[in-house]
């Protein structure tokens, strides 16, 4: 299940979506989801964010925050294992960080198990 923002106008976090339209409940705004990925994203792409929110980079560092299996192999990418130099990607199956771990080689992992170092 998506999260969704919470409201511009009181800062609610009990938004609903509800026929293509964020509402939220406590003061009635209304207010179009898409218009809402716009304006995150300066129109271009959509911003990638880390598992605490905060916005990614090209050329950042980032620590993973969950034990990672590498697909194909028996090695694990730790918890703590910092990742240098990140490209953002538009990739497959929602994997947006493409970057190369040292001892495992190139591979792609999701914004949502890194924090920005």
């Amino acid at each position: 299940m998506a999260v969704l923002p919470p409201c511009p106008k009181c800062s609610s976090a009990y938004t609903y979506e509800d026929r293509g339209l964020l509402v939220c409940p406590e003061c009635a705004h209304e207010w179009s989801a898409t218009a809402e990925a716009v304006e995150a994203g300066d129109g271009d792409a959509a911003v990638v964010r880390d598992a605490n929110g905060t916005a990614l980079a090209d050329g950042d560092t980032v620590t993973v925050i969950k034990d990672l299996k590498v697909k194909g192999s028996s090695s694990v990418v730790k918890v703590g294992t910092k990742v240098r130099g990140i490209r953002l990607v538009d990739g497959s199956g929602g994997h947006n960080i493409d970057c190369r771990i040292d001892g495992i080689g190139s591979m792609q992992l999701k914004s949502e198990f890194v924090r920005k170092a």
